[in-house]
């Protein structure tokens, strides 16, 4: 694709983004002074800004880039997952939030060890480690590519670094409190980086919004089908299936959701910060849609000014360079580097805070809160020159392959997290033996998937089985993997006779606490 120089009005707002960012984190850093500042902002945050960092972490950069590339090479099929999240929550959220704010301190999977022992709580902080490591390669290899097409001749090698020096400063001074504000900044960022693409697509479309209305209905643009009960490949169905999932995932055993939990001042303040950041991500996750469908639009009535062999994932950014005025091309850029900080510094320290509760704290239970934070700070450290060594292999082995073969690990050595979850929550019954070989099956099922499929990692089948390879769309192994720990892990308690849980730790006692309420 062709690239172009920015104009220096555009290069000036993307180094004041960046420079606010660090500004933020060092404003914040006088208040570090524990462990619970550090990792919960004290518990002080109201819940309107943990909300809206809720949703700034969800909406990274990679929803800025691939929902409207998605959208232009297709439809909205990939919405239907987020439109899962509210329909999954409205009901949940009112007990997994005041469990969380009882049962733990810091880390999410204390709720697990206090279950099911100390094996659950470190095998799901491990996968939850894998996973994010993962991720903020991913969303850093991927921002160092946008921003290579609007600058001709710029090494990606140094955007990651840049980038991610950046997020690792402002993260080492200023903790959680420092990440939820610049959230703030950077989820309105977000928003108003959408709304200006649209705005000018608008504006240049001929014929305007109406001609974008009648292209997309001609070409079934705004469509969330095929409808099909295939699940061989990607349809409503299985989106609603790995929806429901993601959001019991997101919600219910993410470390970077569930940390927020704790930020605000109460129960109430944490339930409301997590029905405002889902209620702003599903029409944020659509406004990025509908970008795409714009670009179709657009691109259509004007077929012959794209470059040839142009992705789909690239039009945005060459819309972007090419058609949007100075001024409002850095603003938008600022707003896609937003994302990815928004992202990136809630996972490092979300990192830091399971490396100082669930490993460092268990192995050193004599450690000050002063020694917690010190190890904590150096986890941040650690960490985020752990995400630019992984999105520099990326950049070394070619993005595509190297993504695909990590999820593959990853989708092994985390089989089923949900699943666990779920257990613990609703089965009083379940207990740590049918846990483990309910884990033990998942993973099984998980390797079995990977190696006899196409879908993780390159076009080789690493095992071939014939008719027996797995031949589902690789959205529902997560789906499988859940389902397989929570069935095997509860007909395998029922061989074993232990005493049942302590109702406060699951549904049944939040229940019970409602009737009481009630008489």
């Amino acid at each position: 694709m062709e690239t172009s120089s920015l104009h220096w009005i555009d290069i000036a707002i993307i180094i004041a983004s960046i420079i606010m960012a660090l500004g933020v984190g060092f404003y914040f850093s006088r208040n570090q002074n524990s462990t619970d500042t550090y990792f919960a902002a004290g518990g002080n945050i109201p819940s309107w800004a943990v909300g809206m960092s809720m949703f700034a972490t969800i909406i990274s950069s990679v929803t800025f880039l691939a929902y409207p590339g998605n959208a232009y090479a297709g439809n909205w099929i990939l919405l239907v997952q987020g439109l899962m999240v509210p329909l999954v929550l409205v009901c949940l959220i009112g007990f997994i939030v005041p469990l969380y704010r009882r049962v733990i301190r810091l880390s999410t999977y204390e709720y697990f060890e206090r279950r099911f022992g100390p094996l659950a709580r470190l095998y799901s902080s491990f996968a939850f480690v894998l996973e994010h490591f993962s991720k903020m390669g991913t969303i850093l290899y991927l921002l160092a590519l946008a921003m290579a097409m609007f600058v001709g001749g710029m090494d990606i090698r140094w955007v990651i670094i840049i980038i991610g020096a950046v997020v690792i400063v402002m993260t080492f001074f200023g903790g959680m409190e420092a990440i939820i504000w610049m959230d703030v900044i950077q989820g309105f960022l977000l928003i108003i980086g959408g709304l200006l693409a649209v705005g000018m697509l608008f504006y240049l479309t001929d014929g305007g919004p109406a001609e974008i209305f009648r292209i997309a209905g001609e070409y079934k643009k705004i469509d969330f089908g095929p409808y099909d009960m295939d699940l061989t490949h990607l349809t409503f169905l299985v989106m609603v299936l790995n929806g429901i999932f993601y959001a019991l995932q997101k919600y219910g055993t993410d470390q970077s959701i569930v940390q927020r939990y704790l930020t605000a001042r109460d129960d109430r303040s944490a339930k409301r910060a997590s029905y405002l950041g889902i209620f702003l991500s599903v029409p944020t996750w659509a406004l990025f849609m509908f970008v795409g469908t714009c670009l179709f639009a657009y691109y259509h009535i004007n077929s012959g000014i794209l470059p040839k062999g142009i992705k789909s994932d690239e039009v945005f950014p060459y819309f972007i360079s090419t058609e949007m005025p100075v001024g409002i091309t850095g603003l938008i850029l600022a707003a896609l580097i937003a994302g990815a900080i928004s992202s990136i510094d809630a996972d490092i320290n979300c990192i830091s805070a399971i490396v100082v509760e669930d490993y460092y704290g268990r192995f050193r239970k004599t450690a000050t809160d002063r020694q917690k934070m010190r190890v904590g700070r150096w986890a941040v450290v650690i960490t985020g020159l752990g995400a630019i060594a992984c999105a520099l292999l990326y950049v070394a082995w070619g993005g595509e392959g190297v993504l695909g073969t990590l999820f593959g690990l990853y989708a092994i050595l985390s089989a089923g997290i949900v699943g666990i979850f779920l257990l613990g929550l609703f089965s009083r019954r379940a207990n740590w033996q049918g846990l483990y070989i309910g884990i033990a099956a998942a993973i099984v099922f998980t390797a079995y998937a990977v190696l006899t499929s196409t879908h993780y990692g390159d076009d080789r089948m690493l095992l071939d089985l014939g008719s027996w390879n797995f031949t589902h769309h690789k959205y529902m192994l997560g789906v499988y993997s859940h389902i397989i720990v929570l069935v095997v892990g509860y007909v395998a308690s029922l061989f074993f006779k232990t005493p049942l849980a302590d109702k406060e730790l699951t549904i049944y006692g939040y229940l019970e606490e409602k009737r009481k309420e009630n008489k």
